[in-house]
């Protein structure tokens, strides 16, 4: 387990570094947080971008030990110091690209994915998610608003360093970025958690079991209003298999109550999809 994480951890470091050193800090595109803080100080000041990603990310280091946790702080300071040794010695390396656009959008997707192998790891590469997360317990705001708003001011000084087109470039790529981060939590093969109400319980419950080759079990439910009893059938499926129970639902039950949510992880249990008739 903890050389998986380590491996993780390793890896989502160093896609962060290809994707700075290779396409954003070569077109002077920053992403969020510490690592846009470090770009720009880079740009400022002329010294190595490893160095500030290290010291600005160590007060977080320290913040998330005491309240997080060892293993988390841990594994966080292993991902920075990858990222930044990372950084170092790709420095001396041609940027693939000088085209802004191309830039945001490869560097976006690269950072995105290696940011997301890290917090699947149980680590973080960036220290405003530390007091984002801190923040979000004595404040009505979430943890994803709250990293929104440092992000805000963070990008829009890119604007008075870089230029207002290189902060609008920069934008593209924390987007891209964010949205790989979500793809590479969920999975590409996302599971899905299926509740279903029906009279028919039974007669779906075995259908999604000979058809669809998922497993369901069977809660007991109380109408609210009516004060009956009712059976709910519950099921995890992946995403590709949403549209054949639909079918089944509807073909056996159409009017069946059928509530579908997207689900990151699914631990323990049978959950292993079995021979289809």
């Amino acid at each position: 387990m903890i050389a998986k994480r380590a491996i993780l951890i390793f890896l989502g470091a160093a896609s962060v570094s290809v994707g700075l050193e290779i396409f954003l800090v070569p077109n002077n595109i920053i992403d969020g947080g510490v690592v846009g803080i470090s770009i720009i100080s880079k740009y400022l000041t002329g010294l190595p971008l490893g160095l500030f990603l290290t010291l600005l990310n160590l007060p977080f280091l320290f913040i998330g030990y005491k309240s997080i946790g060892k293993t988390f702080a841990l594994s966080t300071l292993y991902g920075v110091l990858v990222m930044s040794a990372g950084t170092t010695l790709l420095h001396p390396v041609e940027p693939l690209t000088m085209d802004p656009l191309l830039a945001a959008v490869f560097g976006g997707i690269i950072v995105g994915i290696g940011v997301g192998l890290v917090i699947r790891a149980g680590g973080s590469l960036d220290g405003t998610e530390i007091v984002a997360i801190l923040l979000y317990k004595r404040s009505p705001f979430s943890v994803g608003q709250i990293v929104m708003f440092f992000n805000f001011f963070i990008l829009g000084s890119a604007g008075f360093v870089f230029g207002w087109d290189r902060a609008m470039y920069s934008l593209i790529a924390y987007y891209i970025a964010f949205k790989m981060i979500d793809i590479v939590m969920a999975g590409f093969d996302e599971s899905k958690s299926v509740w279903i109400i029906s009279d028919k319980y039974r007669e779906l419950g075995d259908a999604l079991l000979d058809r669809l080759g998922r497993g369901v079990t069977y809660l007991r439910g109380e109408g609210a209003y009516t004060g009956d009893d009712k059976q709910v059938i519950f099921c995890v499926i992946t995403r590709l298999e949403e549209a054949k129970l639909k079918a089944i639902v509807e073909e056996i039950d159409s009017g069946a109550f059928l509530a579908v949510g997207n689900i990151h992880d699914v631990m323990g249990g049978q959950f292993k999809k079995k021979d289809i008739h």
